[in-house]
C-alpha cells in the first residue's frame, strides 16, 4: 500500500498537475491539504475518472483537506468533534484541517496544521493550542486502533537538519522550541517518522518558498511528514520525497511525500 501526502496549494489551480501525478504514481491514497475550495466545488470528476473516490472537508480560499482513495474508505470523519466532542473541538473545527478514514484496518489521519504566522501572535498561540487538541484526538484514535498513520503538512520542522539554515530558528515560526515540544508530545504517543527510518541525510526537504530561487538552490524545509504507530512503522518499506512536481511551471510550493507499507 502506498499513501502520499501533498499540500497542493489549491486543488483547482493545480488540478492538472495532481491528476497527471496520480496517473503516473497511482498511490492507494492521496492525502491533500490546502485544497482551498468548498466541498460542493471540489473537482470530484477529475479523480473519479481515474478510479478514485474523494472525501473532502473544505472552505473557500483557505485551508481544506481531502482523502483521494482508490478503494472506498470506512469510518470517515472530519474535524476533531466526532472523536473529542463539541466542547473541546468547536473552537478549532471552523478551520477545515482534519479528515480521517480507515483502509484495510489502517486509520489514516490527514492534517493541515496551522502555520502560526509569527512568534507570539494570536495565530501562533492558536497553533500551539491546536496541537495540544490534536494530541488528545490522536490518543483517542490509538485507543480504538493500534494501526495509525498520521500525515500531512505539519508546518513544523522537528530538527535542525530539516531546515536548510537553522541559524536563528528558535525565533522563527515552524521551528521554535515550543512548536517542536508540542509535536514531540504527540510523537510520544508512540508515533515515529517514516522518512527518517530510511533516510538520515541533511538537505532533505518537502517545501521551498517561491521567493529567492529557493527550490533551485535547495533552500527548503522538511515540514510534510508521515508518522506511524509501531505496527505500521515495522511494516514500512520505504518513504520518499518526490521533487518532480516542484519542478513544474506554477507548482505548489510543497511536493509529495510517499510512504509504502
Amino acid at each position: 500500500m502506498k499513501i502520499a501526502t501533498w499540500n497542493v496549494n489549491s486543488i483547482r489551480t493545480r488540478l492538472e498537475q495532481v491528476a497527471n501525478w496520480l496517473t503516473e504514481n497511482p498511490v492507494d491514497v492521496l492525502c491533500a491539504q490546502e485544497t482551498k475550495v468548498v466541498d460542493a466545488d471540489f473537482p470530484m470528476a477529475a479523480f473519479t475518472d481515474l478510479g478514485y473516490t474523494c472525501y473532502v472537508s473544505g472552505q473557500k480560499s483557505y485551508n481544506g483537506v481531502a482523502l483521494i482513495s482508490k478503494t472506498p474508505l470506512e469510518s470517515v470523519s472530519c474535524g476533531f468533534e466526532p472523536v473529542l466532542g463539541g466542547a473541546i473541538a468547536t473552537p478549532f473545527d471552523d478551520q477545515k484541517r482534519v479528515i480521517t478514514g480507515v483502509l484495510d484496518g489502517i486509520r489514516i489521519v490527514n492534517l493541515y496544521v496551522p502555520n502560526g504566522s509569527s512568534v507570539g501572535s494570536d495565530k501562533y498561540t492558536y497553533k500551539l493550542n491546536w496541537l495540544a487538541v490534536l494530541r488528545e484526538y490522536l490518543a483517542k484514535l490509538l485507543e480504538e486502533n493500534p494501526k495509525l498513520l498520521v500525515c500531512g503538512d505539519f508546518n513544523v520542522a522537528l530538527e535542525d537538519r530539516d531546515i536548510h539554515d537553522p541559524t536563528g530558528r528558535e525565533k522563527e515560526v515552524m521551528a521554535t522550541d515550543a512548536e517542536r515540544q508540542a509535536l514531540r508530545a504527540i510523537l510520544d504517543l508512540g508515533l515515529a517518522d517514516a522518512f527518517r527510518k530510511f533516510n538520515q541525510e541533511d538537505g532533505q526537504f518537502s517545501w521551498w518558498d517561491y521567493r529567492a530561487a529557493a527550490f533551485r538552490r535547495n533552500l527548503g524545509w522538511r515540514i510534510d511528514h508521515h508518522y506511524l504507530s509501531p505496527p505500521l512503522y515495522a511494516e514500512a518499506k520505504s518513504c520518499i520525497i518526490d521533487k518532480a512536481p516542484r519542478k513544474l511551471e506554477k507548482p505548489s510550493d510543497h511536493t509529495p511525500v510517499i510512504v509504502e507499507l
